[in-house]
């Protein structure tokens, strides 16, 4: 199925949707594949976002360009925590929501004030974290989505701090028309189903497109790719752990040496984007790892300190697997090359993204103790091991392939395009309000 071009469809039927992701970048990649999406079938399309994120991404084909407008929101200056200072966003986008008078407006989970917030969520009684490590009774069907104590704990200090993500989410739902889903019926349809009975409203499935290189700017070959690449070179086929904790992880000392130590000892080539410690907007350190730990590994793997383009290198034959967090774009990118997926996860999200993946053999979850969520280098070691080579992980690099073929069915994945757009054109006003997920 070939998508519409823009000559096909008359004036009356052009939409202008506007679109607003959360700040981090597995979630602007995703939003911007949307874009391009929206604006092949000839819409018109406003991303928003602030100018350090817009100025980061790859630039569209001129062919969309007329049709998707970048606008840069400058985020307020000296306020500590990143999700107040988006808050701060609240006044400028409704003005320019006043002004554009879009069809839509399709926004992510932390944007809860954009629809009218909550008034009593949580509604099926629990209260205290070990309720939430057991899975809902509204559950119709078997299912192991639950928090582990120790995921949960963690959610419940941040709602002492500040409103928390899974607020921020519900908020985002209750305000909308329509919820939009980055999945599709092939892959969960029970839980799709259970979405629209929960919320009484349209689920929207948009399908899984994998991102591209060119969505996340890594169309040029530079030197860092051709470093990289000349390292991918000398290693066997299918051999590589990349391992990466995207842009909001941050582990902790401990954390990070137990990592290391176990990535050691497993014996398996790796490859580490090692991301620095944030202390504030303006101070980022470097992670310490243990003490002679890169000297000693030099000629099994190695420790990168900054950006990576990352489809490239899950795209080389050498990259058998990922050490991850679990965040769905890195998930839906490991999968699109058949890679086996080894998950730590770190925030409320990720958590229950790696339930499912567990359950569907798609993921191994790395044991860890269920009160603190601490974890050795002898359960790295071993999760490491067994996914990548042992007899015992051949389902989990083969479940992975199986569902790379959903991935890179084209037409099902167009379908599900066509789909929402229709969905869109034929109910239009001005102006809907789409949470997207």
């Amino acid at each position: 199925m070939e998508l519409a071009t823009e000559s096909t469809i008359t004036s009356d039927e052009k939409l202008h949707v506007v679109l607003f992701p959360w700040l981090a970048f597995g979630h602007l990649i995703p939003y911007l594949g949307l874009a391009k999406l929206i604006a092949r079938e000839g819409h018109k399309v406003s991303f928003l976002s602030t100018p350090r994120n817009i100025d980061r991404l790859s630039k569209t084909s001129p062919t969309l360009s007329p049709l998707i407008t970048l606008v840069k929101l400058p985020l307020p200056l000296k306020i500590k925590y990143l999700k107040k200072a988006y808050d701060q966003l609240q006044q400028p986008i409704t003005q320019l929501l006043h002004k554009t008078r879009p069809d839509w407006l399709i926004y992510d989970f932390a944007a809860f004030w954009i629809g009218p917030v909550a008034a009593g969520l949580g509604v099926d009684g629990r209260s205290k974290p070990e309720d939430f490590t057991v899975p809902p009774k509204w559950i119709p069907f078997p299912s192991s989505l639950a928090f582990r104590l120790f995921e949960i704990k963690r959610i419940f200090d941040e709602l002492a701090r500040n409103i928390s993500s899974m607020y921020r989410l519900g908020g985002s739902i209750e305000g909308c028309d329509a919820v939009a889903v980055r999945s599709s019926y092939e892959f969960e349809p029970e839980w799709l189903k259970l979405l629209q009975e929960i919320h009484h409203k349209p689920i929207l499935p948009v399908g899984l497109p994998p991102p591209t290189a060119n969505d996340r700017g890594e169309d040029d070959v530079d030197e860092t790719w051709l470093t990289i690449k000349e390292w991918l070179d000398k290693q066997r086929e299918g051999s590589v752990v990349y391992v990466a904790f995207g842009t909001e992880s941050e582990l902790s000392q401990t954390e990070a040496g137990e990592i290391a130590l176990g990535l050691e000892q497993s014996g398996l080539p790796f490859f580490w984007v090692l991301r620095g410690r944030r202390h504030s907007d303006s101070e980022v350190t470097d992670a310490e790892l243990p003490d002679g730990f890169e000297e000693r590994t030099r000629g099994q793997g190695v420790v990168w300190r900054s950006w990576v383009p990352q489809v490239k290198i899950l795209s080389h034959g050498s990259v058998g697997g990922l050490l991850i967090h679990s965040g769905c774009n890195s998930v839906i990118e490991a999968m699109q090359f058949g890679k086996a997926l080894m998950l730590i996860t770190f925030l409320a999200d990720t958590a229950l993204n790696a339930r499912v993946l567990e359950a569907k053999k798609i993921g191994y979850v790395i044991p860890r103790d269920e009160r603190d969520g601490s974890f050795t280098k002898e359960a790295v070691k071993g999760s490491l091991r067994m996914v990548m080579v042992e007899e015992e992980g051949k389902i989990y690099r083969e479940k992975v392939k199986e569902v790379r073929k959903v991935l890179l069915d084209r037409n099902m994945q167009n379908k599900y395009a066509v789909d929402f757009l229709d969905y869109l054109k034929k109910h239009r006003r001005r102006s809907g309000h789409v949470a997207g997920q």
